[in-house]
């Protein structure tokens, strides 16, 4: 049981993942083998994806695994290091903030609106691109504080 309070993001990440092939999986089976398409499916399966996309997000940054650039940092001494990382990392966290913020606005200007298969509020779906931005703010700020931490440790 502690690796649900562990993992959150991954168990997050990986229900989606399986709800996601489970209702692709039922689509094609209902539409090919039974002959009768599923109406809400493929809407259903759209809102699963723009989670696990966000969730996926999330978690990349916290594993830092996003893909960067450091052949110019490599050139850097630490002092150096320290300093280009803490502007890429506060233009990341600003870009980060400003889309949080702004997804945040447009989920509560859909949240009357419905999806006409499923019948749920468009915040929902929608509330996926706040999550994920949100949980990437907090890695970029937490992986941020670490690398401060262990660089004033080091000797």
């Amino acid at each position: 049981m502690r690796w649900l309070v562990k993992y959150p993001l991954e168990i997050a990440a990986s229900a989606a993942l399986v709800a996601l092939v489970t209702v692709a999986f039922a689509q094609v089976l209902f539409r090919y083998v039974f002959q009768a398409p599923l109406a809400w499916s493929e809407e259903l399966a759209r809102f699963l994806l723009m989670w696990l996309a966000a969730l996926s997000g999330a978690y990349a940054f916290k594993t830092r695994a996003h893909f960067s650039l450091k052949f110019l940092v490599n050139r850097l001494g630490p002092s150096g290091q320290r300093i280009l990382g803490t502007l890429v990392t506060l233009a990341v966290a600003l870009f980060l903030a400003i889309f949080a913020y702004q997804s945040f606005r447009f989920t509560l200007e859909v949240r009357g609106m419905e999806a006409p298969a499923t019948q749920m509020s468009m915040a929902i779906p929608y509330s996926s691109a706040f999550v994920g931005s949100a949980l990437m703010l907090y890695y970029v700020l937490r992986n941020w504080w670490q690398d401060l931490r262990a660089a004033e440790e080091a000797p």
